[in-house]
């Protein structure tokens, strides 16, 4: 079976095209065809080593990350729950959907960060610089932010108990650059 494999390969590489009853049009085709092959063939093979994915959720779950650097980062529905992370900084992240429950966010640096849809519920906001941060529909029911910057962040549709909202609407000023929304107006202030 072999031998007469070979034979046929042999028969195809020593005869010309024409010799085998190809014609010119038909043999440009097959060499563009393996040709075209080769070529997705490599870039697949390249793009699976070479290419990691934008964002993938991770878990720092009760991890202590004192002054840690998440700034500029992807960290989309990754997890913080009971995470000591205080004076960490989190500038310009997208957090969507990640969980800070019962996490230390003392002195956190949270300005220009997507924090839509974030669980906060039961984390320390204390002295937290949350400039500009968009807030929409993170649960920080409850949640604390003594001593917070929230200039300019939007805190629609979060969940807050009444006594911190009231706490946060003497403090609020400002409009988000992103969403267009004016603090005072997202925390319902009189």
């Amino acid at each position: 079976m072999n031998s007469i494999l070979c034979d046929r390969l042999t028969i195809a590489f020593t005869k010309s095209p024409t010799q085998l009853g190809l014609q010119g049009k038909t043999v440009n085709r097959i060499w563009a065809s393996i040709l075209s092959l080769l070529f997705w063939l490599s870039v697949s093979i390249a793009a699976s080593f070479y290419s990691v994915p934008n964002a993938f959720a991770l878990e720092y779950n009760k991890e202590i990350l004192l002054k840690a650097d998440f700034s500029g980062r992807d960290l989309t529905d990754s997890s913080f729950t009971k995470a000591n992370l205080r004076s960490s900084n989190f500038s310009h992240s997208n957090l969507q959907g990640v969980s800070f429950f019962a996490a230390n966010l003392e002195s956190v640096n949270f300005e220009d960060a997507d924090l839509s849809n974030a669980t906060l519920d039961s984390a320390r906001l204390i002295k937290a610089n949350l400039t500009n941060a968009v807030l929409e529909g993170a649960f920080a029911a409850s949640a604390r932010f003594d001593g917070a910057i929230i200039d300019g962040a939007d805190f629609t549709d979060v969940l807050l108990r009444r006594d911190e909202q009231n706490k946060l609407c003497k403090i609020a000023k400002g409009t988000n650059p992103t969403t267009g929304r004016n603090t005072r107006d997202t925390l319902f202030c009189s």
